[in-house]
């Protein structure tokens, strides 16, 4: 693909991504740049369409990279709530690991809902963590990723 057909680059938020391979699948069948973003060296396939980033230790390193990164017409693929926050609010596409779109009006409500959990777990009232991924969780987020890079790639302007 040329720069001028080139479809949305993905970014992914790869520190404890359950989703890899699943990206880079969607990603060869549409052609698509995968940017994995972590904060130590991981195992990847080598490919030249999957770019290895690797951000220093400092907090929120990986999130930063990202987030200066992510615009409209790109998709971003992450957990981290605050992070989906800022990439919405950049125009960005944003799905969960589960194939939740984070959107402009529901963001606001994650980050309640991540806030209050946070208190709650601070407090000891909540122990747990999150549930186990599940095959359903892996088959919407195919779907979602899909969807998204369908969506992107109908809505970009044709060149003449």
């Amino acid at each position: 693909m040329s720069a001028d057909t080139a479809g949305p680059p993905i970014f992914l938020d790869a520190d404890a991504c359950p989703v890899k391979d699943e990206t880079y699948r969607v990603a060869a069948r549409y052609g698509l740049t995968v940017h994995v973003v972590a904060n130590s060296i991981l195992n990847l396939p080598h490919e030249p369409w999957i770019v290895r980033v690797v951000v220093g230790s400092a907090l929120d390193a990986a999130d930063d990279w990202i987030a200066e990164r992510a615009g409209p017409g790109s998709i971003v693929l992450t957990a981290d709530v605050p992070l989906a926050s800022r990439c919405v609010k950049a125009g960005a596409t944003v799905l969960a690991f589960t194939g939740k779109p984070f959107s402009e009006s529901s963001i606001g409500m994650a980050l309640a809902t991540r806030d209050l959990m946070q208190s709650l777990r601070e407090a000891g009232t909540i122990t747990g963590g999150p549930k186990p991924y599940s095959r359903a969780d892996r088959s919407a987020f195919l779907s979602a990723l899909d969807r998204a890079v369908n969506r992107i790639l109908r809505e970009r302007p044709r060149d003449a």
